[in-house]
């Protein structure tokens, strides 16, 4: 399988609101950067979207590491998922879980590569993770050019 890094980040301008995703996937010694951006959104579903635009890049299975900020994603994707499935997509407040078509595409691309989620802190000065964060703004940006 090949071995591939990938660092996501997602950004909004009130929640909801303005929102844009970053991505940065390095594969073969190429790095390769995505952005874009929707005009009324959420935070969480940016940092979803992220990780689903850079997951549907790859052409074959792939060992990917895919490092975020957001604990939403990580935790969604390590320790809820599998309580959601159970429950009939039924969160621990006995609501229904919110994104479920992008935790769908997630679970349907983690079938397909082999992931390992890592979380690291924002603006920590972790070098992709700031990349990623100025490319979702710069998703943002192009809105409204």
């Amino acid at each position: 399988m090949p071995k591939v890094k990938i660092y996501t980040d997602g950004a909004c301008k009130g929640n909801p609101g303005p929102g844009g995703y970053g991505c940065i996937i390095v594969r073969n010694r190429r790095t390769q950067e995505l952005k874009g951006g929707t005009r009324e959104t959420t935070n969480n579903i940016m940092e979803m979207t992220a990780a689903i635009v850079a997951l549907q890049q790859l052409p074959e299975p792939s060992e990917v590491e895919l490092t975020t900020d957001s604990q939403y994603l990580v935790k969604g994707m390590t320790e809820w998922v599998d309580g959601w499935l159970r429950k009939n997509w039924i969160n621990a407040s006995k609501q229904p879980v919110k994104n479920k078509d992008l935790w769908l595409e997630l679970l349907r691309l983690n079938e397909r590569h082999r992931i390992k989620w890592i979380w690291v802190r924002g603006h920590s000065g972790h070098p992709e993770n700031e990349r990623a964060d100025a490319l979702a703004n710069e998703g943002i940006e192009d809105l409204f050019q």
